[in-house]
């Protein structure tokens, strides 16, 4: 047995479940792990794992779990932590993620897409706990990983002109949105990080997950988030609604607010083409590649905004579009 998993059992047991059978459920894409401990009578637990020598840090779960409870949301209650060697006991709030539900029942799609601007309202409306700012640096340089590993995945160029002057054109756009109202914006605001709860009331029926990285930034953000999933259709139709929803129980300039919307779509959909394309050539996860094409969408859809004529004429002057021949090319690229 490790030193880490002598530390561990001795946590589990302190905290009065060691009798409990422990089954490993899930890891994700950081360094974390999790096991659903369930005891002798049926109660069950999640046991994270997030050891502090690979990087993690349980604090800021912690902090944000507590801020979303504080305002009546559903992320996990923590039972028991130990913050030093990054061990966690929280609530188990079960299994039912949305694109798992909506796969069993397709008529719940919408009720479970209205649950979901209803978090955000009720999130947006709270006071916000200090975070650091998602701010326009941050985002241009997210944003230009398209560059730096897709690009580079397709052409073998780094640090472009081309990048450059792209990077010149988006901060110019989002400079602006930083004078706009901040929120806490979950930024992983999506069907897999959310989970179904019947039998709770209002928006406390959303179980929150994963939503460490948070920090303060536009309102759109996690809307674009939830309705451009890089990993499920959401239909057009759907995604109209539900901005129409957000606009309703939030007034606020609304040709300002879909052009946010658009430019920030922008953004994030660049960074996760960026994202997947790391994956492959720096991670070997070819998987990811499979999933560009229904980004790259959205950031067709986002550009088309006529305010952001500029940022589409360069972005699509410069970067390939993901035909079968680039994806496979990427693939090619992909770490052994």
């Amino acid at each position: 047995m490790t030193d880490r998993s002598s530390l561990l059992t001795e946590f589990i047991r302190n905290a009065g479940w060691g009798d409990a059978k422990r089954l490993t459920i899930a890891g994700d894409a950081s360094n974390r792990r999790y096991e659903r401990l369930t005891a002798p009578d049926g109660k069950t637990l999640i046991l994270m794992d997030a050891p502090a020598d690979k990087g993690e840090d349980v604090r800021p779960f912690i902090t944000i779990a507590e801020h979303l409870r504080s305002v009546n949301l559903s992320a996990p209650e923590i039972v028991n932590k130990d913050v030093s060697n990054g061990f966690l006991l929280i609530e188990d709030l079960g299994d039912d993620l949305f694109k798992q539900v909506i796969a069993r029942d397709a008529a719940l799609e919408m009720p479970l897409y209205e649950a979901s601007v209803d978090v955000l309202t009720t999130l947006h409306a709270a006071p916000r706990p200090p975070l650091e700012p998602y701010d326009t640096a941050t985002m241009t340089t997210f944003s230009a990983r398209a560059y730096e590993w897709y690009l580079f995945g397709l052409t073998g160029a780094k640090n472009t002109p081309q990048q450059a002057l792209f990077e010149q054109i988006i901060s110019d756009l989002l400079t602006p949105l930083e004078n706009e109202p901040q929120v806490l914006i979950h930024r992983d605001y999506h069907a897999e990080n959310l989970l179904w709860l019947p039998d709770r009331i209002g928006p406390a029926r959303v179980g929150l997950l994963d939503f460490q990285d948070a920090m303060r930034g536009h309102a759109a953000y996690d809307l674009v988030s939830i309705l451009q999933d890089a990993r499920r259709d959401v239909s057009p139709a759907i995604e109209a609604a539900m901005i129409d929803r957000y606009l309703s129980q939030n007034p606020q300039n609304e040709e300002k607010f879909r052009l946010a919307y658009a430019l920030l779509g922008a953004q994030r959909n660049l960074r996760i083409v960026g994202a997947f394309a790391k994956l492959c050539i720096e991670l070997g996860k070819p998987r990811y590649i499979d999933l560009i094409p229904r980004v790259w969408e959205f950031v067709e859809r986002n550009l088309a905004h006529p305010a952001l004529a500029p940022l589409e004429a360069h972005v699509f002057a410069t970067l390939p579009a993901p035909t079968p021949e680039n994806l496979a090319l990427l693939k090619s690229k992909c770490a052994a």
